[in-house]
């Protein structure tokens, strides 16, 4: 038996005596209603419209379908009501109900069954439909309300217009458009930002700017629905340009008027804008609303500040899943991984719920120092939860095996989803290229295409790199110039990095440097790196002086150029210059980062630095070490010194 459903405290004390179950099977030989009072309240018209309307509210269709049994039952008390306007509300009582509840094909019965239709009967029936994303029902009732004798209200547009999401249906919001000026509703408040809205949600832009700028009257929901459309759909700017605008006026901007600008800012950086909008909110004291929090950390994180994200989400009074995701974000996109992968596990263990977007945010910040062990943990629960179809829970997946150095495993993820995207092709590429083997990675591209997806500059990115470790100098011109000429794609940074990195290990230093001379920009710190790290593959001292002082001058702070034009010096002898170039890195300051060595065992990463003894087991690893040179040494094996700044030479 199902528990009796409580409502709310503002309904009249004689709806709970109506609220206990009823057995449906024995509807027709027992009235559900045995007392007088009952039969006194069902005999009143307000009354039994409010106790439907509140069934369909709370989902009680046992209470609704017993009301409706009762009627049919003693169709004389339902036929004594004063007037047929009276039972027509009832009617669409029921109506309502049952489309609340999700019991369309009741409602169907119902609405075939009427004798007489009024506007808002049509309007309760396509609301159903539209409702449950049954498109084809809607818009064909809407077809028959237009082709009979029923006119349309400002409720069938507005309801009508709420369907229309998507590029798709731009044209029937133009269409609807049009309905509203024959109806001479281009007045209402209501339908101005249906159609805002609406416009907004299909991309038409243009449009939905133009209904605000002609709207006689505006409210807050007028001001958000042209500030948020603006903000969804990335144009930052105009959306806080628009802000400003509004607090110059009479309407007050609301909580969701604030969060639209807070999006805004993320999407600019606007850290200053962001700052003054939260001031404000502290001023009007919603700084403490759930939905604020997450934007506010969002922004701050965004915007570099990770402490004042951090301080937010520590003095929040109430973490849901998503403040919990925006933090864990924060940390992956600053560089604390580790600190990310705490906050999800912190998540699982206090049973806060976990979406695909949570377990996709976590999955981006896996790399090759991360547990495989923790990966499958994660795996199981996405399995568990009934993830695998998603296809961002599978393509992070797929990324967190490649990363981890499990490519059989990433390479079954990929086979398994049932629908392939760019990213997911993009990502077994990048697999592929991660773990050195060119040609496949080449392949998988082919595959790509065959199927008809559409490559991005991602796709270009893993096919340069894959061709630099294969050595595949033409094939990757080639991609470089089919990004432009095939696909309208330009490349960025990284791409001509991966060019010189490709060209360089091909020993083709002086095409590198053209390439890079030829660039319609500012090569910046990637591409001065790459050829300075193929002179240190190659001796050229030379260029290696030319790549290094550029690099110097674009990232004054980065140990890069130092230890690479210090490892030219010491392959082609130069101590002098080599000495120099250590003294200068120490003289400004700048430390080399240290490399780091790592390896897992029993679902622990161990990690290791040059001349480490913090490990627990460090002399029984410095034991066995000491053996295997020790057996390298017999074998002829003599360590080459020269690009080593500092040299454990005892070791040998």
């Amino acid at each position: 038996m199902k528990p009796r459903l409580k409502f709310n405290s503002n309904i009249p004390p004689w709806v709970d005596s109506l609220s206990s179950p009823f057995n449906f099977n024995s509807l027709s030989s027992q009235n559900p209603f045995p007392t007088a009072t009952s039969n006194s309240i069902l005999n009143n018209r307000p009354n039994i419209t409010s106790i439907l309307s509140h069934c369909g509210t709370n989902g009680n269709i046992t209470l609704g379908s017993s009301i409706h049994a009762h009627i049919i039952k003693k169709p004389q008390s339902f036929d004594s009501y004063s007037s047929p306007r009276n039972t027509l509300y009832i009617w669409n009582s029921l109506l309502s109900m049952y489309s609340k509840c999700g019991q369309l094909h009741n409602a169907v019965k119902v609405f075939d069954d009427m004798p007489v239709r009024d506007t808002v009967s049509w309007n309760t029936m396509i609301s159903g439909f539209l409702r449950k994303r049954d498109f084809d029902a809607g818009f064909g009732l809407f077809k028959d309300q237009m082709r009979g004798c029923c006119l349309f209200d400002k409720a069938t547009l507005t309801t009508m217009l709420s369907a229309c999401d998507g590029m798709e249906m731009c044209s029937v919001t133009k269409m609807i458009h049009g309905l509203v000026f024959v109806g001479g509703f281009e007045r209402e408040v209501t339908v101005g930002n249906a159609l805002i809205t609406s416009y907004f949600k299909c991309g038409c832009f243009d449009q939905g700017r133009q209904v605000f700028d002609v709207m006689v009257e505006r409210n807050v929901v007028t001001w958000t629905a042209v500030i948020s459309g603006l903000a969804q759909n990335g144009l930052y700017k105009d959306s806080l340009n628009l802000f400003a605008q509004m607090r110059c006026g009479s309407v007050s901007p609301n909580v969701l008027t604030y969060l639209s600008s807070l999006m805004a800012c993320s999407g600019l950086q606007a850290l200053r804008e962001g700052r003054t909008i939260h001031g404000l909110l502290w001023k009007l004291g919603m700084q403490s609303d759930l939905c604020i929090e997450s934007a506010l950390m969002d922004l701050y994180s965004k915007c570099g500040s990770l402490g004042a994200a951090w301080q937010i989400f520590e003095y929040a009074e109430e973490l849901d899943e998503v403040s919990l995701t925006v933090i864990l974000v924060a940390f992956a996109q600053n560089g604390f991984e580790e600190e990310a992968i705490h906050i999800f596990i912190r998540m699982v263990k206090l049973g806060i719920e976990i979406d695909h977007n949570t377990v996709s945010a976590v999955l981006g910040v896996f790399g090759v120092d991360t547990s495989l062990a923790l990966g499958k943990q994660i795996h199981s629960l996405i399995i568990k939860k009934n993830f695998t179809r998603n296809p961002f829970v599978s393509n992070g997946l797929i990324n967190m095996y490649s990363k981890c150095g499990d490519l059989n495993d990433s390479l079954l993820i990929f086979y398994q989803m049932t629908q392939k995207n760019s990213v997911s092709w993009n990502s077994v590429i990048a697999a592929f290229a991660r773990h050195g083997d060119g040609l496949r990675a080449l392949q998988f591209y082919e595959e790509m295409r065959m199927e008809g997806a559409v490559p991005t500059d991602i796709t270009f990115l893993s096919l340069l790199h894959a061709c630099s470790h294969a050595g595949l100098v033409e094939k990757g011109m080639e991609f470089l110039e089919s990004m432009t000429r095939d696909h309208n794609l330009s490349p960025r940074s990284e791409h001509y990095a991966c060019v010189v990195d490709m060209l360089g290990r091909a020993g083709l230093l002086k095409e590198a440097k053209k390439i890079i001379e030829g660039l319609p920009e500012n090569p910046g710190v990637l591409v001065w790196q790459a050829l300075l790290g193929a002179c240190s593959i190659h001796g050229d001292s030379e260029m290696g002086k030319y790549a290094a002082d550029q690099l110097f001058l674009a990232s004054p702070d980065s140990a890069a150029p130092h230890v690479l034009i210090a490892n030219i010096y010491s392959n082609e002898g130069k101590w002098k210059e080599r000495a120099h170039a250590i003294k200068r890195m120490k003289e400004m300051g700048v430390v080399k980062e240290v490399g780091i060595s790592w390896i897992e065992m029993e679902k622990k990463v161990n990690s290791f630095v040059v001349g480490d003894k913090l490990h627990p087991q460090a002399d029984i690893i410095y034991f066995v070490l000491s053996g295997l040179l020790k057996h390298l040494k017999d074998e002829g094996y003599v360590p080459d010194k020269r690009c080593i700044l500092h040299y454990l030479g005892q070791h040998f």
